[in-house]
């Protein structure tokens, strides 16, 4: 039987309140036929996968939806190398042909890249049509899966070309996270470990804390951790829903990071394992300006290992190298490149003065 866990909300105000939506968190969600039906009703779906998600849980999907629903399935190659727009235009080519309208809704069943692909194929399709996001990594759980962020890669840069479209609904189903591999599950901690440093410290305290609970996937631990990460992300983009001021700030580590899956090639290395990186790059610096404890540092470091993450850059990547990729970052405003560093734990702020020499001092 499907059980929620938690739900909270994305909660747009004015104008835009029209855009809200729910955070389910549970097991069991991905054949939930209630969660649909209150959701979408009886609506035609474009249910989007990969040919390794798909194989796992699309028939789940299926059950929740029901044989009688007109469905078209869309199963994309996995990996970030395939995050394009040829890859975009398979979702176009298979849902125009299956003939589908401005009253179907896009699902997608996947990580981040599907997620990504899906939402930025849906803002699209005849101009625009609604989409529900079913993450099945802890990474897109707790990060693309919120906030309405589409979009897809160009040789140039890392979600060069997208649009803001916020989903229907976002269910959270916590027993994809038993099949996960050791290197997602890892990845998706790093983006949990953001929010810590950038808007609650107690919240920082508390993952250390339960470590070990998190590290062995102790479903209750983990829900609890998914939900105060998307609350934290639910806060933000509700005050700042297309990136004009406090929603940099989730960007903490990710220009870094950004950089390092350009130069070394998209699907290399892992976006959470890039950020995690970035985030490490970006404590030091913010160390060697004096505003944050060199402890907190040290904390930060001890913590990424814990879950075997990266805390190193590509040996083949100098400061003058980064420079170089990030100056085609879609974060670069007016020519100066913009940056997220702790004023304290728990506290970020946007900076453009960071200079080549602090860079040099942390990179090498």
């Amino acid at each position: 039987m499907p059980t929620r866990i938690h739900t909270l909300h994305v909660n747009f105000t004015g104008i835009s309140s029209h855009r809200s939506y729910p955070i389910i968190i549970g097991r069991d969600l991905l054949a939930d036929a209630g969660f649909y039906e209150d959701m979408i009703g009886d609506r035609p779906v474009v249910l989007v996968s990969n040919d390794q998600v798909g194989p796992l849980y699309a028939s789940q999907v299926h059950q929740g939806l029901g044989e009688a629903r007109h469905v078209t399935d869309v199963i994309l190659p996995d990996g970030e190398a395939f995050k394009n727009i040829d890859t975009l235009d398979g979702i176009f080519t298979a849902a125009l042909k299956d003939r589908h309208e401005r009253r179907s809704v896009f699902m997608a069943l996947g990580g981040g890249v599907i997620g990504d692909m899906t939402g930025f194929a849906a803002a699209c399709f005849m101009r625009g049509v609604d989409f529900l996001q079913l993450p099945t990594t802890l990474l897109a759980q707790v990060d693309s899966s919120v906030g309405g962020k589409t979009g897809v890669n160009h040789p140039v840069g890392k979600n060069m070309i997208g649009a803001f479209h916020q989903p229907l609904a976002v269910a959270i189903d916590i027993n994809t996270l038993e099949t996960l591999p050791e290197r997602e599950f890892a990845a998706g901690m790093a983006e949990i470990i953001k929010y810590g440093c950038i808007y609650d410290a107690v919240f920082f305290d508390w993952l250390i804390n339960v470590r070990s609970q998190l590290l062995a996937r102790d479903p209750s631990v983990l829900a609890e951790a998914i939900k105060r990460s998307c609350a934290i992300k639910a806060e933000v983009v509700a005050q700042d829903e297309r990136e004009g001021g406090l929603r940099a700030i989730l960007n903490f580590g990710h220009t870094f990071g950004h950089a390092i899956e350009q130069v070394e090639g998209y699907g290399a290395w892992l976006h959470g394992e890039a950020v995690a990186v970035g985030m490490l790059i970006a404590a030091k610096i913010s160390a060697n300006r004096g505003c944050l404890d060199a402890s907190t540092v040290t904390e930060l470091e001890q913590f990424l290992l814990y879950f075997g993450l990266p805390v190193a850059a590509p040996k083949d990547m100098d400061a003058a190298v980064f420079l170089r990729a990030m100056r085609t970052d879609k974060k670069v405003m007016s020519g100066q490149i913009r940056y997220i560093v702790l004023s304290a734990l728990g506290k970020a702020s946007i900076v453009d003065d960071i200079s080549a020499n602090e860079m040099t001092a942390v990179i090498g």
